[in-house]
């Protein structure tokens, strides 16, 4: 019932940034929790960062902390990642999840949007 369709992604060079969204279908955006994973090539997919239904709680993995930013707006049901200071390393599928708690596993998570990809060159 609840589809999620991330946008925003592209290439970047090091050190830009790219802000990610994901607007959601459900009048009961505010309801879930909200996550962000990513897949690179030949790797399982990974936690990035998640929020609270209110968005008074986050939660990032330490490979993106102090760079990444999530946020969400309840009132236009759409959740965001602002990315900034990109690193290779950060190349992948980008996927936002829904789910009834703030979590970091893929598991935990009931709904799943089909991805962006970002690209960043060196």
């Amino acid at each position: 019932q609840v589809q999620l369709v991330e946008s925003g992604g592209g290439l970047v060079q090091a050190g830009g940034s790219l802000r990610l969204s994901c607007a959601a279908s459900t009048r009961t955006f505010a309801n879930f929790a909200m996550g962000w994973f990513r897949q690179a090539p030949g790797k399982e997919r990974e936690f990035v960062s998640a929020i609270r239904w209110s968005g008074d709680r986050t939660y990032y993995a330490d490979s993106v902390k102090g760079r990444f930013t999530i946020s969400r707006d309840n009132r236009k049901n759409t959740l965001y990642l602002q990315m900034n200071s990109l690193k290779p390393e950060d190349t992948a599928v980008y996927y936002c999840a829904a789910g009834p708690f703030l979590a970091t596993l893929k598991s935990e998570y009931d709904y799943w949007g089909q991805g962006t990809q970002v690209t960043v060159s060196s």
